[in-house]
């Protein structure tokens, strides 16, 4: 909490000190997200690297953590990808107070935290604008939307974040 503040103030940014900066976002896109044993065998190795990325906070670090999985074990299996793809989510989702995120094949649910830091106007404009996404309780929007592959759940995601932030 203290670095982010003091990054906050070296930016020029005041701190957010109200912000819930231990929110913690579950992401689930309903497919095996994880590094296999094939292709990090050391378990101790994976469980440092599930820390590192869980303590990744920007695209960036997230995309050096990947040049680094693939430098030093190869190409990126399936669950690996999928596991990547979550964080980014993660990140992507964190700032505007997002819980949880479930994408499903038929939907889209964004959980958000009790006041989150968001625009409530824009929240209503996105769920006005677009005839799949209503609000679900106080706290929650759910976007309809046929999505089989988790590749389209993420992107699909990614793009609802991207109109609640803009």
């Amino acid at each position: 909490m203290l670095e982010r503040a003091v990054r906050a103030l070296k930016s020029g940014r005041a701190p957010e000190l109200e912000r819930d900066f231990d929110l913690d976002t579950e992401v689930n896109l309903h497919v095996p997200a994880l590094l296999p044993a094939s292709y990090c065998s050391d378990v101790q190795e994976r469980l440092s690297l599930y820390k590192r990325l869980a303590d990744a906070e920007t695209a960036e670090q997230l995309e050096a953590l990947r040049e680094e999985l693939v430098d030093r074990f190869g190409e990126l299996p399936e669950p690996a990808r999928a596991l990547l793809e979550c964080h980014q989510v993660r990140i992507a989702a964190r700032p505007l107070g997002v819980s949880r995120v479930d994408a499903t094949h038929e939907a889209v649910q964004l959980q958000f935290v009790k006041n989150p830091p968001l625009d409530g106007a824009k929240v209503i404009e996105f769920v006005r604008g677009r005839r799949d996404a209503r609000l679900v309780g106080p706290e929650r929007i759910r976007v309809e939307a046929k999505l089989p592959a988790w590749p389209e759940r993420a992107q699909a995601v990614k793009e609802i974040l991207h109109q609640l932030a803009a």
